[in-house]
């Protein structure tokens, strides 16, 4: 629930993505689902002009339990928790949350069924969540139990406060050792699934996009590169990567073409870093590996190399956070 009188006029969609620290689509819904007053009347119109000093008032969505009667017949490891924030290491192949097209169990479903409080900036589906992994990637997840650590965690997203470091393992090396990708994305024209790079950066879809990469280890039958976030594109490194002529493992929809199958897309988000909420602490969350990605790792590498290559000083050094 939020109650202010705006300082400027705006466009109120504009006005509350700037305060909210939301994208407009999400401000969008809330508007549309009648979340929003000004002077004491409901709005439904994102173009509606707010004036000097209206006043405004927003009754954010409570977050319901699933209707649909999904089996939640999995666990999700818990790596930190307190009354503000949840980090999971999120299993390969779980939805993270719910859409019209998803029939599963998710990762949003999991949490409420265990009646975590959580933020509702978002709306009901996406409760809780500050960033998402897709599908088939593993890894570390940060979930806001209320609306001002969400805002906050939001904020540090924004200014590239909150760093993410994935691994993934993929067919080839990196032709050079450390190489960076900073060409925006957009929705491939021939495949609704997939995203691809443009040089057009006027284009009306196109979203800037920056990933950094770097070679960690390599055998013959596969490498192990690690890759820094700047922005949060969907499947921004697989798009990235593809870019470079390099495909990770299992990942056929961008071009991987192994004789031996996978059942995910071998990536794992690895590591967050972010300023804590409330502490105003600087927190290193590290995300264990799943069995599965260990597996290929222990057929190709030396536990010894592994563990020195994706150790924290290692990454920290290499990437420069």
């Amino acid at each position: 629930m939020f109650n202010f009188s705006s300082l400027y006029e705006e466009r109120l969609d504009a006005l509350l993505s700037e305060i909210l620290k939301q994208s407009r689509s999400q401000i969008s819904k809330i508007i549309k689902d009648n979340c929003v007053c000004v002077n004491g009347k409901n709005i439904t119109k994102n173009s509606f002009k707010i004036k000097l000093r209206d006043e405004i008032f927003i009754t954010l969505p409570k977050i319901q339990k699933p209707s649909q009667n999904y089996a939640l017949d999995f666990d999700i490891e818990i790596l930190y928790e307190d009354e503000d924030i949840l980090i999971l290491n999120k299993n390969p192949n779980l939805v993270v949350h719910g859409a019209t097209s998803v029939k599963e169990a998710t990762l949003v479903d999991w949490l409420l069924s265990r009646g975590y409080a959580l933020s509702n900036l978002n709306g009901e589906y996406r409760a809780g969540l500050v960033h998402r992994l897709d599908k088939g990637t593993s890894g570390a997840i940060v979930i806001a139990k209320n609306n001002q650590a969400h805002q906050f965690l939001a904020n540090q997203l924004l200014d590239k406060s909150m760093g993410r470091i994935y691994i993934a393992l993929c067919d080839l090396a990196l032709k050079e050792n450390k190489m960076s990708n900073e060409k925006a994305i957009i929705r491939c024209p021939n495949n609704r699934l997939k995203k691809i790079t443009t040089n057009d950066i006027f284009h009306p879809s196109a979203k800037n996009a920056k990933t950094d990469f770097l070679n960690l280890l390599h055998s013959q039958n596969c490498a192990l590169i690690a890759a820094k976030l700047y922005t949060g594109r969907t499947h921004q490194i697989r798009v990235h990567l593809a870019d470079f002529n390099r495909y990770i493992l299992g990942d056929q929809l961008y071009g991987y073409k192994g004789k031996i199958k996978y059942n995910r897309v071998m990536l794992h988000a690895y590591l967050i870093y972010f300023v804590h909420p409330k502490t105003q602490e600087l927190m290193f969350i590290k995300a264990p590996i799943f069995d599965d990605f260990s597996q290929i790792l222990e057929e190709n590498f030396n536990k010894g190399e592994v563990d020195e290559k994706i150790s924290l000083n290692y990454l920290k050094c290499c990437f420069d956070f």
